[in-house]
C-alpha cells in the first residue's frame, strides 16, 4: 500500500512538472506599466490608436527620421527582429515606432525613412502627429524615459530601448535596442506572450 501512495505521487509530481514546463509562466518581465490611450497617424497618414493593438503582442521604440547617432541602428534592428519574428511563424505581432521630433517628422517622412530598411510595413506602423510636449509626457509616462531636445541642436535624445508590450496594453519587458540587441530573448518573450 505504501508503495502504491508512493508511485502515486511520483506520477502526480512528474505531471505537475511537465505541465510547468509547458506552461509560459517562466516569462520574466522587468517593467509592469498599463500604456495610456493614444490614436495617431503613420507613415500612410492613417489613424492607429492603443484599441487597434489590442489583443496584440506589439514591440515599441522611440525614433526620429533626423537622427545622426542611434536611430538608423535600431530601426536596423527593430528590421531584424520583424523578420525573426516572421521566420518563427508567430502570428499577431505587430511594431511601432513614436517619433519623437513630431515637428519635422511628417508622415511622409517617416514613410521614406522605413523605405530603407526592408521592413513590413503591414505590421509597423512609424507615429507622428502630435506636439513635442506630449511625446516628451508620454515617453516619461509610459516607457520610463527621457524624449528631450538636444541644446542648441536639431537633435533629440531619447532612449534607446525596444519595449514589449503584452495583449491587454501593458509594457512588460525593456531590452538594449541599439546595440547587443537579445535577438533569441525578445523572439522567445513574444512567442511566450502571443501562446498565452
Amino acid at each position: 500500500m505504501k508503495v502504491t501512495r508512493s508511485i502515486i505521487w511520483m506520477v502526480a509530481a512528474s505531471v505537475l512538472l511537465v505541465i510547468a514546463g509547458c506552461s509560459n509562466s517562466d516569462f520574466q518581465g522587468n517593467m509592469d506599466v498599463e500604456m495610456e490611450d493614444f490614436s495617431h497617424v503613420n507613415q500612410d497618414n492613417k489613424k492607429v490608436s492603443l484599441k487597434d493593438l489590442k489583443g496584440k503582442v506589439w514591440v515599441a521604440d522611440l525614433i526620429f527620421t533626423n537622427c545622426r547617432t542611434v536611430c538608423p541602428p535600431m530601426t536596423k534592428n527593430m528590421a531584424e527582429l520583424q523578420k525573426r519574428v516572421k521566420e518563427e511563424g508567430i502570428k499577431d505581432t505587430h511594431f511601432v515606432s513614436f517619433s519623437v521630433d513630431p515637428k519635422n517628422d511628417t508622415p511622409k517622412k517617416l514613410k521614406q525613412y522605413i523605405s530603407y530598411y526592408n521592413a513590413d510595413e503591414k505590421t509597423w506602423d512609424l507615429l507622428t502627429g502630435y506636439d513635442e510636449k506630449y511625446i516628451r509626457d508620454f515617453a516619461e509616462k509610459n516607457f520610463q524615459t527621457l524624449a528631450v531636445p538636444e541644446p542648441d541642436s536639431d537633435q533629440v535624445m531619447h532612449g534607446t530601448s525596444f519595449y514589449l508590450i503584452d495583449k491587454t496594453g501593458t509594457i512588460v519587458k525593456s531590452y538594449n535596442g541599439n546595440e547587443d540587441v537579445p535577438f533569441d530573448e525578445i523572439v522567445l518573450d513574444i512567442k511566450q506572450l502571443t501562446e498565452e
